[in-house]
């Protein structure tokens, strides 16, 4: 798997990554959402680099202007809840791409030992496809795991690329022995560790109440 870690050069990411830990502004739902908008934004910009491209010609006013467009059939896929944002950013920018959204959440078992359940998908054929796979958080990197798992029947991606804010060194490691080689991440800040519980630390909390307010544990 091939990481492009965003924060290795400077750039106005930083700023929005700053507002999204601080626990002074990351209160304000709105602000953290469109925060995270952004990011997806900065990340399709950047992934666009990354696309196969082909000569088309516009007509103007005045001629014709030839350009390179994406060829690609680009699939975004979101992991519901706090992957709504980041979908949106993604999808301002990949804006004729076809969606698919897929729940995943944690389902404890004891206090500090969990399972990702998937329970819900809705998507289109992935089959020789370009799959954008985005959730804000990559922890344990089970989510992202499991998620690739629930999609085969959808069909085989040509290309993957995952998108993410946050993510841990272990879940990036596990990851790595999951994924295809070819596989890209684009992640925009990368945390060192995972505290028992199996949150990113320092990280940030949890994206989706962040995002949307608290939820029922179950």
């Amino acid at each position: 798997m091939q990481v492009y870690n965003l924060e290795e050069q400077n750039s106005i990411l930083n700023k929005f990554i700053s507002e999204l830990r601080d626990v002074s502004i990351q209160t304000d739902r709105m602000r953290f959402r469109k925060n995270i908008e952004r990011i997806g934004e900065i990340m399709a910009y950047e992934l666009s680099k990354n696309l196969n491209y082909k000569e088309v010609s516009v007509n103007t006013p005045l001629g014709i202007s030839k350009i390179q467009l994406p060829e690609e059939e680009i699939v975004i896929c979101s992991i519901l809840r706090a992957g709504l944002p980041l979908h949106t950013g993604l999808l301002n920018y990949f804006d004729t791409a076809e969606n698919t959204y897929i729940s995943a959440y944690r389902h404890y078992t004891s206090e500090t030992e969990f399972e990702i359940k998937v329970e819900y998908l809705a998507s289109p054929s992935l089959e020789g496809k370009t799959l954008i796979l985005a959730d804000p958080m990559l922890a344990t990197g089970q989510s992202f795991v499991n998620v690739l798992n629930a999609l085969e029947p959808m069909g085989k991606p040509k290309k993957i690329h995952l998108v993410s804010v946050i993510g841990s060194q272990p879940g990036i490691e596990f990851m790595d022995k999951h994924f295809p080689e070819d596989t890209k991440l684009w992640i925009a800040t990368i945390d060192e560790k995972l505290n028992e519980h199996g949150y990113i630390v320092p990280g940030l909390g949890d994206a989706g109440d962040l995002c949307f307010g608290m939820k029922l544990q179950h």
